[in-house]
């Protein structure tokens, strides 16, 4: 039940990252979650630094979300409140005018939100994001 959740919970993540919907996507993190791009030169340590980036990019840059496709889904069970989801990641963004396309892979680690230490249940948040560039020589997932 747990990793179905979890996929749903990074399915949700990803489509509103894909239909470029700001609030959804960050919406699906923690306010403490952490993120590592490989395209910044040092770590985003919270939600909120995130969310000043990307409002920069928009403002600065035109950025927007084109698509976001996933492949390769894998969920390891870390207990029973935290998951780790791998994934390749297909995107297409716009910034100054230009479309860009990317091949990456994307490790989110999830981490169940309970009201009640006795709940089984729980909404699954991303609490940390780590993005690499796929591998050169490898195709597109």
């Amino acid at each position: 039940m747990s990793t179905r959740e979890v996929l749903h919970a990074a399915a949700v993540l990803v489509a509103a990252f894909a239909r470029n919907d700001r609030d959804a996507y960050f919406g699906a993190f923690t306010a403490d979650a952490s993120f590592v791009f490989y395209t910044l030169p040092r770590p985003l340590l919270s939600r909120e630094a995130y969310q000043a980036l990307w409002d920069g990019w928009r403002r600065d840059e035109g950025f927007e979300v084109l698509s976001c496709t996933s492949s390769n889904a894998f969920v390891s069970l870390q207990g029973e409140d935290v998951a780790i989801f791998v994934h390749d990641v297909a995107t297409e963004l716009r910034m100054n005018g230009e479309q860009f396309s990317s091949q990456e892979r994307e490790t989110i680690v999830f981490k169940r939100q309970r009201l009640r230490a006795q709940q089984k249940q729980g909404l699954w948040l991303a609490c940390h994001e780590h993005l690499s560039a796929m591998p050169e020589g490898l195709p597109p997932p």
